[in-house]
């Protein structure tokens, strides 16, 4: 299951990409700015000013929404104070594409700014999607659908696994894996989850619902009657036991049975760090485990293996 023609080579952390040094986040003011040769800016290891409207952001980058009410203070802050960080840009067909600070660049559109602090870089597409994921995972600027869609494409186009994403990322495997989780949520929830409408707490609780139906409508009805994350789990714990009782008036033993095999394949699925379902017939049964990627199962059957 290894792929050979596999890419490699990121992972050098956010400092190393942007340079390594901090002497090139050099903080700037309207008032001071950095001289500099403007006919050879192009070359300028260090900060240089460019028309605004020169710099445009990655449209493919992570972050696909931001903060009004932020982006406002910023703009306020920037009205009085001027841009105070360069920003982190490459040359792109005549224009400079951002790799890091378009809320700055938007906040400095907004309080009419004509020109920025910018340092130009060269990088290649691995790099500009690292930079800007790990840029705004760092600053806690994305939604938990939009970190997750991020995540997907980093493995996807990159052929990486979560092991090496969660490394570059700085978190666990197994935080890495629940953020992928939230895109098996129904569509329509996932959306509310990335406008805010609903939390990555609730998304979580809405994920032990198999029925994407019945996640979209619980999901309005926790959005139209305000409810906390406790109040929708005593929501589905209430189901639970209603469903539970009706069975064991039928069949004692068999709900009795489903217990038993419920409290395993949630073991199990502490142990793989992934869905599992153990599914009991007559006289004989199966396990099924999920899985959402091919790096994903090779994770699972890496487990197994070092089990046995």
């Amino acid at each position: 299951m290894e792929n050979k023609t596999k890419k490699r080579g990121l992972g050098r952390g956010l400092s190393a990409l942007m340079g390594g040094g901090e002497s090139e986040v050099l903080q700037v003011t309207k008032d001071k700015p950095v001289e500099n040769d403007q006919a050879d800016h192009k070359r300028t290891e260090g900060v240089c000013w460019i028309d605004i409207y020169q710099v445009e952001p990655d449209r493919a980058q992570p972050r696909q929404k931001f903060d009004d009410e932020s982006l406002e203070e910023l703009t306020a802050s920037i009205r009085q104070y001027g841009v105070l960080q360069p920003l982190i840009v490459q040359e792109k067909d005549g224009f400079y594409q951002i790799i890091a600070g378009e809320r700055r660049w938007r906040a400095a559109k907004n309080a009419g700014v004509e020109k920025v602090p910018v340092i130009i870089k060269e990088y290649t597409s691995e790099e500009v999607l690292e930079i800007s994921l790990i840029e705004n995972i760092q600053r806690e600027d994305l939604s938990p659908i939009e970190e997750a869609k991020a995540y997907k494409r980093l493995m996807e186009e990159y052929q990486l696994r979560q092991e090496e994403v969660a490394e570059k990322v700085g978190k666990s495997r197994s935080a890495l894996a629940n953020a992928l989780r939230l895109l098996n949520l129904e569509e329509t929830v996932q959306g509310w989850v990335e406008v805010g409408a609903l939390s990555a707490g609730h998304a979580k609780v809405l994920l032990g619902i198999k029925e994407k139906e019945i996640q979209r409508i619980l999901a309005q009805k926790v959005i139209e009657e305000g409810l906390s994350v406790r109040q929708l789990e005593k929501i589905l714990e209430l189901e639970k036991k209603k469903k539970q009782q009706a069975e064991a008036i039928q069949e004692p033993e068999d709900t009795v049975q489903a217990l038993i095999y419920n409290s395993l394949g949630q073991q199990m699925q502490d142990i793989l760090g992934t869905k599992v379902n153990i599914v009991q017939g007559k006289r004989k049964g199966k396990i099924e485990i999920e899985y959402y990627s091919a790096e994903d199962l090779e994770r699972i059957m890496d487990m197994i293996n070092r089990i046995r």
